[in-house]
Order: structure tokens, then sequence, then C-alpha cells
């Protein structure tokens, strides 16, 4: 955790773009926490909130492109077999499958917010040969929305970040299944509105 710290403190935007390309093709990085202490680097003036911003979208969208394209060039089968280095199991990746299957594209969105399967998402929909116009629509705005959530919980909380983080960790999955539950409710109002 201290490395990743060092790293963007030392590397600034370019170390926050790395380290979530990393983190969300899916390698070891605390993707959440990074993005918080980032927030708070952004309250003691360290970082500029727009290219903070900027920084952490474009890793994220580029983490999940590579993630998508592995997924819709190599196939499930080849996912399935070099996935176990970069932690993505059979089991986590049928689930995602299910998921996918039960909430279509809103995955993509809502997957960043559910610790272990934003890594997996992209690659259900690059084996599933989701088109990539609407793999792109969903994800990136996921990735928007799941970037300024977290940077702006550092900010907010400044000092007090790793109690914010922590509060944060033990209720995500409340979160998303509650996130997913509105933008549920909003398509639908939408879609009868058309």
């Amino acid at each position: 955790m201290e490395a990743v710290f060092r790293w963007v403190s030392n590397y600034g935007y370019a170390g926050l773009f790395s380290l979530l390309i990393l983190g969300i093709v899916g390698l070891p990085v605390p993707d959440e926490t990074l993005l918080v202490f980032s927030g708070y680097l952004i309250f003691k003036g360290r970082l500029h909130p727009l290219w903070a911003f900027l920084a952490a979208f474009a890793g994220s969208s580029c983490g999940i492109s590579i993630s998508y394209l592995i997924g819709r060039t190599l196939g499930y089968h080849a996912v399935l077999r070099y996935g176990k280095y970069v932690h993505i199991t059979p089991e986590r990746l049928d689930r995602a499958h299910g998921w996918f299957q039960r909430v279509g594209d809103w995955l993509l969105f809502i997957g960043y917010f559910i610790p272990g399967v934003r890594h997996v998402t992209a690659l259900v929909a690059g084996t599933s040969e989701l088109e990539y116009k609407k793999f792109a629509s969903f994800a990136y705005c996921g990735a928007a929305v799941w970037v300024a959530v977290f940077l702006s919980v550092g900010y907010f909380v400044g000092e007090n970040w790793q109690t914010a983080l922590a509060t944060v960790h033990r209720y995500l999955l409340e979160f998303a299944i509650g996130f997913a539950v509105l933008a549920a409710c909003g398509w639908w109002i939408y879609k009868k509105r058309k």
C-alpha cells in the first residue's frame, strides 16, 4: 500500500494513470484506495482536481479497453487459461457472465463499484462479442462516475480519508446495489417517457 502512495506522490498524474491501467486490467492495485488518496492529495493542493480526474479517467478507460480487447481477441478459453495470472478465476468469470446476461450492459457501468467484478466485466463483454461502441458508452460513463465519486470522497473528507475509506469498503456492495436500482429506475422512467 505504501508503495502505491509513494508512486502517486512522486509521479503525480502519470503515476495515477499507470496504476489505474494496471489495477483495472487485474493486477493487485488497490483502486479505490488509490483514488481516495488522490482525492486527499487534491485536498492538500498537491494535485489539481481536473488533471487528477482526467488522469484517473484515462487510466481506467485504457485499462478496461485493454481487458475488452483481450476478451474480444483471445476469447473465453484463453481468458480462462491465462486469467489465473491476474486473479481471474473460472468462478469469477462465470459469475460475471451470469450477471452480464441478467443485467446486460449496465454491469459495465456498475461493475466499477463492485470489488472483483470491474476486473472481469470488460473481459466478459469482449468474449461475448459486445460491439465496441456499446461497450464504450457504458464502460467509459461508469469510469467517469467511479473516478469522480472516489476522488470526491478523498477531497471532501480530507485528513480523515483513511477512516472514510474503511467505511466505504464496508458498504461498497450495498452502495453498488442501491446505485444499480436507481439507475434501472431512471432507465425505466426514461424509456416510459419515450
